[in-house]
This record gives C-alpha cells, sequence and structure tokens, in this order.
C-alpha cells in the first residue's frame, strides 16, 4: 500500500490541476517505493546534506512523483498544501519540479534527457569528492528515473557515452519502459535497442517488472555491484488500472472524474483525496527518517577529518573563493601593466587559470574536444580518469550539450565549481543545458573562445555573430567579454566568486594588445564598463567596444582628436554587470549630450539599450559591426572588408556630429 499512497497522492494533485503529464506517476511508484525503501540514503529532516544518495527525474512530467515522495517521507517544504497547490502561482510544486524552490529538489529538468545529463555531473563529482576526502567522507549514489522520451534526445547519448567512459559506477538509471510518448507508442518513431545501445556505451544493462517489488529490488541490487554505470529496465504500465493503461492517453486522461474513480478502484484506494492513511503515512515518514542516523555518523566521521581538510570541505561545500584568490589576481593585473604583453584573451585565460587553480581545489575544468585551442588546461591539472580520480580535467568529447549539463550536474552537487570550452559558436549546441544554468542560478563558467570573426579562416559556420546578443538576452547570465589580459584576469575573479550566475566569457582567438596600461586595485570588470581613455578638451562623442573592438576604438579616437574632436572611450565588457551598478555610476559613464557609437565584431541586436537609452538619443548614435554572416580571409581583411575599422568608426562619430 506505500506505493499506492505515490499514486493516490499524484492522481489527486494532478487531477486538482487538471494537468497533464500524469503517466509517469503512476507507472514508477513501485520503483521508487522499492527504492527509497530499501537503497536510497535519504534524511528528510535535512534532505540536502552532502553525503546523501541523490534522486533525480530524468523527465519533469513525472513531478508529483518526486512531489508525493517528498511529502510522504516527511520533508517540510512539501506540506499537503503544496501538493494541492500544483501548478498554482507561489506553489514549490511548479509543473516540473524547480531546483531551490524546495528542499530534496535536486535540479530542474523539465525538458527530457537533462536530468540524466546532469547526473553524469553529479556522479562525477561524487569520484573527484571521494578521491580528495576520502570514502568516509564522501560515498552515494546518484538514481535517476528517465522514460523514453528522455532516451531519445540526443543529449542523453552524449551522456552516457560520457558516463560509460568514465565508469561511474555509482550511477543507476532506473527506464521507465512503458513504450509510450504523447503521440503513440515509441515505435511510430524510434525501434532503437536501449539494452544494446547503453551496454554498447559501456553500462551494464538489467532489466524488471517495474510492478513486481522483488523483482526490483533484485535489479537494484545487482546493479550496484557492476562497477559499471547501470541501467535497469522497468518494465511498467503508464496509467495503471485506467481505461487509458498503455496508451498515450495515460498523459493526460487522468484528469478526468471516473478515469481517477476507476484507477483508485482498481488501485483499492478506498479514501477520500489529499488523504494517506496514518499507518501508511507513518510507514512513509519511517522510511524518511532513517537516514537520520547515517546522516549523524557521516558528522561524526566528518569531524575525524583533520582540521585543515574539515575546513576546505566546508568552504569548498560552502561555495566561498579561497582568501588568497583576490590578491594572486591583484599581482597578474600589477604585471601586466608593467609588461603590456599582447595576446589572445583565451591565452590570458589560460594564465589565470594557472594562478587561480592551484587555489581553488573544487575547480573542475574541460572542454568538448578543444583543450589545445580554447586554452582551459592549467599545468597543475591531471586528467580525470577512472584510473585517476584525483584529476580535475574532462575530457568531455565532442559533447558541447553533454558537456553543459553535466557542468550543472557537478556545480548542482555541492562542493565543486565547473567551468568547460568550446568555440563560442557551438553555444548554439550547448544552448539547452545554458538556459537551464541561468534558469538554476547555477555559477557555473563557460569559456567560450573563438568569439568573432577575428577566428579568421575557418569561415561563418565558426564565426559567432549573433551569439553575443543570444547569451545576453538569457536571464540572469553574465556575459564578460574582455579587451585584454587585465580584464580577462577581472573577468575569470568575477566568475570564480559567482554564487547564483552562471558566466560566459567571451574569448578571442587572435592577440590583443594591453588597453589597461595603469594598475589598478578596483575590479573595473565587476562595473560591467568603465571610462578607459577620456576625451581632451570638449566631449564631443563616446565610443563604446567590447572585447577585440576596444583597441579599434582606440585608435578611432586618436584619429577624432586629431581632428580636435573630444572623445571618450568606454569599455564595456558586460553589459549585464553595467545595469546592475547605480544610476550615478551610469550617468557618469554614460552622460548625456555627446555623439554614442558602439563598435562590435557582432550583430547590432540589443546596443540601443545602451545608444539610444540610458540619455542617449537615435540621431546620435550609431553602430560599427556585422550585419550578416562572416567569410573564410585572415582575421584583418576580414575586419577590412566587413569594414570595422578604427577609421570607419571615426567617420560614423562624424557623420553624426
Amino acid at each position: 500500500m506505500k506505493a499506492c499512497a505515490i499514486r493516490a497522492l499524484a492522481l489527486d494533485g494532478v487531477a486538482g490541476a487538471n494537468s497533464g503529464h500524469s503517466g509517469m506517476p503512476i507507472g514508477m511508484a513501485d520503483v521508487a517505493t522499492v527504492l527509497f525503501e530499501n537503497h536510497l540514503k535519504f534524511d528528510a529532516a535535512d534532505p540536502d546534506w552532502p553525503d546523501r544518495d541523490r534522486f533525480i527525474l530524468s523527465a519533469g512530467h513525472g513531478s508529483m512523483l518526486l512531489y508525493a515522495l517528498l511529502h510522504l517521507t516527511g520533508v517540510e517544504d512539501i506540506s499537503l498544501d503544496q501538493i494541492k497547490n500544483f501548478r498554482q502561482w507561489g506553489a514549490r510544486t511548479a509543473g516540473h519540479p524547480e531546483y531551490g524552490h524546495a528542499k530534496g529538489i535536486e535540479t530542474t529538468t523539465g525538458p527530457l534527457g537533462q536530468g540524466i545529463a546532469n547526473a553524469v555531473g553529479f556522479a562525477l563529482a561524487e569520484e573527484i569528492l571521494r578521491a580528495r576526502f576520502g570514502k568516509k567522507v564522501v560515498d552515494h549514489h546518484t538514481y535517476v528515473i528517465a522514460g523514453d522520451g528522455c532516451l531519445m534526445e540526443g543529449v542523453s547519448q552524449e551522456a552516457i557515452g560520457l558516463a560509460g567512459r568514465q565508469e561511474l559506477s555509482k550511477l543507476i538509471v532506473l527506464w521507465d519502459d512503458n513504450n509510450i510518448t504523447i503521440d503513440g507508442t515509441v515505435d511510430i518513431a524510434d525501434r532503437t535497442d536501449q539494452l544494446a545501445r547503453f551496454k554498447a556505451s559501456g553500462w551494464s544493462v538489467h532489466e524488471c517488472d517495474g510492478h513486481d517489488p522483488v523483482d526490483i529490488d533484485e535489479a537494484i541490487t545487482a546493479a550496484k555491484k557492476t562497477g559499471k554505470p547501470a541501467l535497469v529496465a522497468c518494465k511498467t504500465h503508464i496509467a495503471l488500472g485506467t481505461a487509458a493503461q498503455d496508451t498515450p492517453k495515460g498523459h493526460g486522461a487522468l484528469t478526468d472524474p471516473k478515469v481517477v474513480a476507476d484507477a483508485k478502484a482498481a488501485w483499492g484506494i478506498d479514501w477520500a483525496a489529499y488523504e494517506v492513511p496514518v499507518d501508511i503515512k507513518a510507514q512513509w515518514e519511517e522510511i524518511g527518517s532513517r537516514g537520520a542516523e547515517e546522516r549523524d555518523e557521516w558528522s561524526t566521521r566528518l569531524a575525524g577529518l583533520s582540521g585543515a581538510k574539515q575546513r576546505e570541505f566546508e568552504r569548498m561545500q560552502a561555495g566561498e573563493a579561497p582568501k588568497k584568490l583576490s590578491a594572486a589576481i591583484k599581482a597578474m593585473k600589477r604585471d601586466y601593466a608593467e609588461t603590456r604583453p599582447k595576446m589572445a584573451t583565451r591565452s590570458a585565460s589560460e594564465k589565470t587559470l594557472n594562478v587561480i587553480n592551484p587555489l581553488m581545489p573544487e575547480n573542475v575544468g574541460g572542454s568538448a574536444d578543444l583543450t589545445g585551442s580554447n586554452n582551459t588546461k592549467s599545468s597543475d591539472m591531471g586528467v580525470h580518469l577512472p584510473e585517476s580520480r584525483d584529476g580535475h580535467y574532462l575530457h568531455y568529447g565532442i559533447r558541447e550539450h553533454g558537456m553543459a549539463a553535466a557542468m550543472n550536474g557537478l556545480a548542482l552537487h555541492g562542493g565543486l565549481r565547473a567551468y568547460g570550452g568550446t568555440f563560442m559558436c557551438f553555444a548554439d549546441y550547448a544552448r539547452g543545458a545554458m538556459r537551464l544554468s541561468a534558469l538554476m542560478g547555477v555559477p557555473v563558467t563557460y569559456v567560450m573562445t573563438h568569439d568573432s570573426i577575428g577566428l579568421g579562416e575557418d569561415g561563418p559556420t565558426h564565426q559567432p555573430v549573433e551569439h553575443l546578443a543570444m547569451l545576453r538576452a538569457t536571464p540572469n547570465m553574465t556575459v564578460i567579454r574582455p579587451a585584454d589580459a587585465t580584464e580577462t584576469a577581472e573577468a575569470w575573479e568575477i566568475a570564480a566568486t559567482a554564487t547564483g550566475t552562471p558566466t560566459v566569457l567571451a574569448l578571442s582567438r587572435q592577440g590583443l594588445p594591453t588597453v589597461r596600461t595603469e594598475f589598478k586595485t578596483k575590479n573595473m570588470v565587476a562595473q560591467g564598463a568603465y571610462v578607459l581613455a577620456e576625451a581632451e578638451g570638449k566631449r564631443q562623442a563616446i565610443l563604446l567596444a567590447t572585447g577585440s573592438e576596444v583597441s579599434v576604438a582606440l585608435a578611432a579616437r586618436d584619429l577624432l582628436q586629431a581632428e580636435g574632436i573630444g572623445t571618450r572611450v568606454v569599455s564595456m565588457p558586460s553589459w549585464e554587470l553595467f545595469a546592475e551598478q547605480d544610476e550615478s555610476y551610469r550617468r557618469r559613464v554614460l552622460p548625456a549630450g555627446p555623439v554614442r557609437v558602439a563598435v562590435e565584431a557582432g550583430v547590432q541586436m540589443g546596443w540601443d539599450s545602451w545608444l539610444t537609452s540610458e540619455r542617449g538619443k537615435a540621431n546620435k548614435a550609431g553602430f560599427v559591426g556585422m550585419e550578416g554572416f562572416g567569410a573564410s580571409a585572415p582575421a584583418d581583411v576580414l575586419f577590412e572588408k566587413f569594414g570595422i575599422t578604427a577609421q570607419a568608426v571615426a567617420d560614423k562619430v562624424k557623420s553624426l556630429l
């Protein structure tokens, strides 16, 4: 009857909200019951303790399964009122589970496949932290319930391929094998042999009757012993016991009053809606309290670590940056002000990582098969593999989407910070998981190199022009495009200390001159925009630029000043950070009156926020940049042919005076 309690609450919640996608809670109730009762290391009084087992729904439409489990086991955040208010304004019980809404929700998994890919990051985090702190402090499993749709999404193959190579033996996927999607039976769209697919990817595979508790338990027990990531195919029936059983209607028909009544009758449920018999609720609460003893034993083991190890563990879990970080960044900036190097910002990023990674053992880096191009591996980093679990660098392979989703999992696990690199143009491939980084407020860092037509001969397939606009349009995402080595160091300081926002570092392939020639202790990039060069004489123009085009703006200023046109140059590495500044500061940087011209090797979309808003005027605003895609040619030729030059900027200013 414990499984029936899940079914009843899930059914009542779904029916009460008059919403569809109700099939998974019904089909996987028995599997979830066995998992929680016999296998899951879970404490309802403290569902987020560091060494708990992770329980993830890869398919967000199983939301009521998770909510019912959390309520039944006694998690305070999910009260009966929350169940009743499923999908309603202000409720913690959103239509798809959302990270941060309630304890016990490990990640946001509305889009299918994200959860299984996140889970790879969770399992990697467990391996990395166990290697550092020992099995006495870090030793837990990651369990995922996934549906047919999750396994169809392409990101699932990226995830399982990575997990198989890494031999993530504490990752177990429980597949809701019901052969139904919204449009019909699976065979209308797919004929993949999933067991063969997972086995070919290096997983152990197991099967069970998803409604037989003994069979389920035996399959999970076997899966935990294999030394490989494991798939357990749980053969289930969607909308079990109803007229919609084994049909696509099972996804949404369970809001019909007759179907609800028939279902309850078939399950032997004779209690009222939103009620669970006292004895059954007590059994579930006992399941939820079992982990308290393990939680206390773990605290004792943690206390047994040396004082330094304890402090390090607690700092990493809290997401606090080491105290030495700020001084290290300042030392780099002082050196750059003296030596004034010309280097690509991707190279400057690598130099910064060589300084900060030894200070931050929580950093886990990686690249989607572009390590030598993204410059994401610092000299102190070993490669993480089954034979070298203490390595903090991951070769993700050509898996941008899987990489981004795994980084979300690494960060959500707690105790680690994740960054990963690819070409900026391939943000398109990573976009689904990047959006969820922002939605969840996960502070992962995306190292996006080759950030403009400046990458040159590889041509328009690799030259991002619209990507800055796309990423800037994403709420709660900090995009930073540094102009030189100094700004790059400051950008990394921001990324390394972020707490609720992902960061995109847009970095150049081509060498850039030092534009910050004066040492300042203050992190100027943290202000989003600042005056880099002031006008001489009456200020008639303000040039705004980012990244590689800041040096173009400075050269244009020289041309304009030579003609007696007082010109200020504003370096604007991050729109988001500038928008967060007080209006008084923004007014000082962008005062009313002068002509404003922005220069950036991307499309104009979004620039009007700074050209014609913030006291600007449309008839005194201009843009020098891209209007279409790039071309294949050396970088200097491209900038000349597309008119992103100092002379073009100067001419634009004069046309507006």
